[in-house]
């Protein structure tokens, strides 16, 4: 969706019509706790953020759709006041910057380079083509790249020729570039990706956003060899060397559950989104590894979504060599598409994004914006994370629960549904079920509660409405629901 949101025009007319379903409703709830500062933007800077980066003296690094690079200095202080200067030029739509050893790496639609400047004057002099051994010949082969792995390696997920053919060479696949420019096939199986990181356990994970064989954006794990779910990328298997060719094609019209179970090499979605409720193009996202100066998500993922102008949040859990996990509200009232997100050192969100006015929709109403989201010290009271468990889940939340109300089995609101896995673009939700709570039995602490069900149902997402459970204090939760994709069941 995000190659459709940046190049398939629509009318005024279309435009107006579309439905950016209810918001969350908790903007000011959320501003106690996570306000949001405004980055001027001089008029004279032609900004378009995308790809966002922090260096190592504290500037911030853009880079735009126009394929310019500036840093930024003075974006952390308390009133922002700061100064651009253009470091790089001469690229095409950057997505994704890291910086390691004294250089940027760009990914852009055709390549992943390293720029440089060899002579210390503050100017790009040196602009090093690692790998373009993909193909590249029209609009919506965007490319979005990771921040250097502990190898050095940048992994970058290739989108389909307009967004739903792969005619060109490993579109649709997520590859990696190694530090000495060898280019390696990893896994297929993507459509239009918008984001690639790593979360705490080292996984590298793709934003997926919702199309044909896809009924929702979600969350994939990439794993190498593995078939992501949309098979119009087989057709560069010969090419990938010492990977062969899967002998079985999903069926459509299907589900996930039995599809998996047909062709070994499909890997299941660790998180889907439920469409509009939880995001409708979701871009860039990144780990909170500010060891709590953010509040209390440490590990945890915070994903943008261009569409809606928020920020939502994720876990992920391995459950029987599968990854999996959950969705939750975080933050809405941004000004414009959330095209990328970058976490600062000093504890800070960057959220980076534009419009493309005749294009798709975006809430937001600003062309283009930077701003931080910084938290103010007080802890809200949210659901933290939920885990699965062999016969239910584990409620982990900010702040000890009311035991009495959270021992209630009727405090727990938990439906259950999945999507058709099928070429048709997007899903209803489908199949729905509506799991009996057998108990409910909070910690010692009030930190946590288990929750025992009659049925866990595999492939489905399971939708808790947390509305009734309050703290200790009787505080209401700032965000009611969540959302746990199950792929697989502990034995225990």
């Amino acid at each position: 969706m995000i190659a459709i949101v940046l190049i398939a025009a629509l009318s005024s007319a279309a435009k107006a019509a579309e439905d950016l379903g209810a918001m969350w409703g908790t903007a000011t709830e959320e501003a106690k706790y996570y306000p949001i500062v405004n980055i001027p933007i001089p008029a004279t800077v032609p900004m378009r953020p995308g790809g966002l980066e922090v260096l190592p003296d504290g500037r911030l690094a853009v880079g735009t759709r126009r394929g310019d690079i500036y840093f930024v200095s003075g974006v952390f202080e308390s009133t922002p006041k700061p100064e651009y200067h253009l470091f790089a030029t001469g690229q095409d739509e950057i997505f994704s910057l890291s910086w390691k050893d004294g250089a940027m790496t760009a990914t852009t639609w055709g390549e992943v380079t390293r720029i440089s400047d060899s002579d210390g004057d503050g100017v790009a002099d040196r602009y090093d083509t690692l790998s373009n051994n993909w193909g590249y010949a029209e609009g919506h082969e965007f490319a979005f790249g990771s921040k250097h792995d502990p190898e050095g390696n940048i992994w970058v997920a290739l989108g389909l020729s307009g967004s739903y053919e792969s005619h060109n060479l490993f579109r649709g696949w997520a590859v990696k570039v190694t530090p000495a420019g060898k280019m390696i096939p990893v896994c297929s199986g993507l459509r239009s990706p918008g984001g690639v990181g790593a979360n705490a356990a080292g996984a590298m994970f793709v934003i997926e956003s919702q199309g044909p064989w896809n009924g929702s954006c979600s969350l994939k794990h990439l794993k190498p060899g593995a078939f992501l779910g949309h098979p119009a990328s087989y057709n560069w298997y010969p090419f990938a060397i010492g990977m062969p060719t899967p002998s079985v094609t999903p069926a459509s019209q299907s589900r996930m559950a039995v599809e998996k179970r047909r062709v070994k090499e499909l890997v299941p979605p660790a998180v889907r989104f439920p469409y509009i409720k939880m995001g409708r193009s979701i871009s860039g996202f990144r780990l909170d590894n500010t060891r709590g100066k953010f509040g209390p998500f440490e590990n945890q993922f915070f994903l943008g979504d261009y569409t809606l102008s928020l920020i939502m949040r994720a876990t992920t859990e391995e459950v029987n060599g599968v990854w999996q996990g959950a969705c939750y509200p975080f933050r809405e009232g941004l000004a414009t598409g959330i095209m990328n997100v970058e976490f600062s050192p000093t504890g800070h969100l960057i959220a980076g994004g534009f419009t493309t006015n005749s294009q798709w929709p975006v809430r937001g109403t600003e062309p283009f914006a930077l701003q931080r989201i910084e938290w103010s010290g007080v802890v809200p009271f949210e659901i933290k994370e939920i885990n699965i468990r062999n016969d239910g889940f584990l409620i982990n939340f900010t702040k000890p629960v009311d035991k009495q109300v959270a021992s209630r089995t009727d405090s727990y609101n938990i439906t259950t549904y999945t999507h058709i896995y099928h070429a048709g673009y997007g899903s209803p939700e489908v199949d729905q079920t509506t799991p009996k709570v057998l108990r409910a039995v909070p910690s010692d602490d009030g930190m946590s509660v288990r929750v025992t069900l009659d049925k866990i149902m595999e492939d489905h997402i399971h939708d808790f409405d947390l509305a009734k459970i309050t703290s200790q204090q009787g505080t209401p939760l700032l965000h009611t629901k969540a959302y746990y994709t199950v792929n697989e069941i502990p034995t225990k």
